[in-house]
């Protein structure tokens, strides 16, 4: 896999690999921050931050320390830990920061230390063997997929609001079957199905 192009990777990672729509990764805060556009960005920016960093630290540990050494097994346990303490620093920086935005998400911002989206984007950078550039564009790619799906799905949630909406279907059986919706869109415009 080492001679995959950057190109590839990124397209991956937006739309083919899409964690939220395609892998159902991190739906937790899919569904509970996408309820207004400003929410659902800021989230969506702590997410491609700690996503791009994790797999570039990570690649950095694994193979220069982790590989060397014989440490394999540790992995999990390391990317883990990197995940938690990039978690640590972007809530550290927006608590400081954007205090409206740290409460406004809540709950769900300390909890991207356990989106599996965010660990799943760094083992698919182990177990794909990719190098150090490629790495880093999958956790872009990954965290910018990310982005768009929250975007999109925050967007049609505030709009929902405008109109009439069985009570039988309001907040998450609605969250759901949007999402079911852009996960067809998804899958039907972006996978290639040789006939």
């Amino acid at each position: 896999m080492a001679d995959t192009s950057l190109f590839t990777i990124f397209m991956d990672g937006v739309f083919i690999k899409n964690f939220l729509l395609i892998q159902f990764l991190g739906l937790c805060s899919f569904v509970g921050v996408t309820k207004d556009v400003k929410s659902a960005s800021g989230m969506s920016g702590a997410v491609v931050f700690v996503m791009t960093m994790s797999a570039t630290v990570s690649y950095l540990l694994y193979t220069y320390l982790l590989v060397p050494l014989k440490l394999e097994f540790l992995s999990l346990i390391s990317f883990i830990v990197v995940i938690a303490a990039l978690v640590q620093l972007v809530e550290f920086v927006v608590r400081k920061n954007i205090p409206a935005l740290y409460r406004s998400l809540g709950i769900y911002l300390p909890l991207i230390s356990t989106n599996c989206a965010v660990l799943g984007a760094v083992l698919l950078n182990v177990r794909s063997d990719y190098g150090f550039a490629q790495s880093v564009m999958f956790g872009f790619a990954a965290g910018l997929g990310y982005t768009i799906v929250m975007l999109m799905m925050s967007a049609i949630r505030e709009r929902s609001t405008l109109v009439s909406i069985p009570s039988a279907i309001r907040g998450l059986p609605q969250a759901f079957l949007l999402a079911l919706m852009l996960s067809m869109a998804f899958v039907n415009y972006f996978w290639v199905i040789p006939i």
